[in-house]
């Protein structure tokens, strides 16, 4: 094992305990293949399963292994009018699960989202009966200043490009604390507690996905 691979374990207990006193459910799991193994255990067949815009859930392998067979699934991207998008949406509030990462995530516990529209943070706040949240432990920061920092600058940049959006971080590579219309920072989420216990589902990853 590597030297960061043993600080991963090691950290990824005492993020579980963290999270685990804000009425979170956790786990760590030291690799891609046993997040998503992790992942389907707890999403039972037949599920209805919706997701918010993410790097990790394409990078970890979880979407490509939704069965549309086994679940129910509620792809918004399929939707080609702003009425099918509005009437997806609504199907997506009352979905068994929700998928997503974090922006960031501090020591203690805490959720760090920045969102554009702001669908994805309205769903980790209310909604959907179960959230399952993937995250790499490169997300992992010491405190609530260092995680939104993190997500200003080291999140949302590449996220920028990746939209193929016109803002300064998109072309500086850091926070311009812009207000114009290609900004995809319009709020700022910060999860304390899950006020449902254990509706927030945590799978923590030892390697490095996402922004």
């Amino acid at each position: 094992m590597t030297p960061k691979k043993a600080y991963y374990e090691r950290v990824a207990k005492t993020l579980i305990k963290s999270m685990e006193r804000r009425q979170m459910e956790a786990y760590y799991c030291s690799d891609c293949a046993s997040a998503v193994k992790k992942a389907l255990e707890l999403m039972p067949k037949g599920s209805s399963i919706a997701w918010g815009g993410s790097e990790t859930l394409e990078e970890s392998g979880l979407k490509d292994a939704l069965d549309p067979n086994l679940y129910n699934i509620i792809d918004r991207d399929t939707a080609k009018t702003k009425e099918e998008q509005r009437e997806l949406y609504g199907k997506i509030v009352g979905c068994d699960f929700f998928l997503m990462s974090t922006n960031a995530m501090t020591l203690d516990g805490e959720l760090v989202n920045i969102d554009g529209r702001g669908n994805r943070v309205a769903f980790l706040c209310f909604g959907p009966e179960n959230v399952i949240v993937l995250a790499g432990l490169n997300k992992l920061t010491p405190d609530l200043d260092a995680a939104i920092k993190r997500v200003q600058n080291v999140a949302s940049p590449p996220n920028t490009i990746r939209l193929n959006r016109n803002t300064p971080c998109s072309v500086t590579g850091r926070c311009g604390d812009c207000f114009g219309s290609e900004s995809i920072c319009s709020s700022i989420v910060i999860t304390r507690r899950s006020h449902i216990p254990n509706r927030i589902k945590v799978i923590l990853v030892g390697e490095e996905l996402g922004f």
